[in-house]
């Protein structure tokens, strides 16, 4: 068990240092995330101007700022773009059999390595998102300690779900040829149900969409940490929704590591 950690604690800090070779490109990666985020924000200044009014669903303008930056770094933790397709290729390849012929597990290899690539991300983009965010201080306020806990513990659950949802998606690869125009598909419908564009509060005016939002795990990957580091979610409720939470990340480890297993049985490494 040790040495098994160990291992998989060695290919992390090779993959960190890996990761921390490319800084230029994790700066264009960051300027870039910035664009659709400026136009965001210009959209919403619009609506509130518009509306006529100073909340919206619980959320003024400034909350609603202070909210859509949280969602960046939500968004920092759960999404594994190309992780998904990255598997189902090497499936497909025959590159698999690489993980096969050492005593390596490709998921946890591959957890790792997204580890690595998220710290190395973090450490540089540290920069520009605290400018960011010192522009824009006069629209947060600092949490609680607990709040705090609860806060990082929300990012940590969300990074497992947002990894192991993607492995699950390319692990299909070995029954599914390509997997990419089913990434495409649920990416979209991310993009809204995980409240990246707008807090779910926003549909208030259908409960019932709230309630089977609130049961899947998308709203998890960005809603739900944003909203507990604002406090809206507090007591009983934030205990809840970090136990769901939990538990969405435990049902899919399980179900890739279900997945893979299974998916070996019938793995003939063609190609390659």
């Amino acid at each position: 068990m040790t040495q098994g950690l160990r291992k998989y604690l060695k290919i992390l800090r090779i993959s960190l240092v890996e990761r921390l070779a490319y800084r230029a490109d994790f700066f264009l990666t960051t300027f870039l995330r910035f664009l659709p985020l400026i136009t965001t924000f210009l959209l919403w200044e619009a609506i509130y101007r518009g509306s006529g009014t100073d909340q919206i669903a619980g959320f003024t303008r400034d909350s609603m700022i202070a909210y859509l930056l949280l969602v960046q770094i939500s968004r920092m933790f759960s999404s594994m773009p190309g992780l998904s397709t990255g598997i189902a290729r090497d499936i497909r390849d025959g590159n698999l059999k690489k993980y096969l012929l050492q005593p390596i597990d490709m998921l946890w290899y591959l957890l790792s390595y997204r580890g690595a690539h998220k710290i190395a991300y973090i450490a540089t983009t540290a920069l520009p998102y605290g400018v960011l965010f010192l522009l824009f201080h006069e629209v947060f306020t600092l949490p609680s300690a607990w709040t705090w806990v609860a806060y990082i513990v929300s990012l940590l659950l969300a990074f497992l779900i947002g990894f192991f949802f993607e492995a699950c998606i390319g692990v299909a690869g070995f029954w599914i040829l390509e997997v990419t125009s089913l990434m495409y598909i649920i990416n979209i419908v991310n993009f809204f149900i995980s409240g990246q564009m707008f807090p779910l509060d926003l549909l208030e005016r259908y409960p019932y969409v709230l309630d089977v939002l609130n049961v899947l795990p998308f709203h998890y990957l960005a809603y739900f940490p944003a909203m507990v580091f604002l406090e809206k979610k507090q007591g009983t409720e934030l205990l809840v929704g970090l136990l769901i939470e939990a538990l969405w990340a435990l049902a899919l480890i399980l179900l890739s590591r279900w997945m893979y297993r299974l998916g070996l049985r019938h793995y003939s490494a063609y190609g390659g």
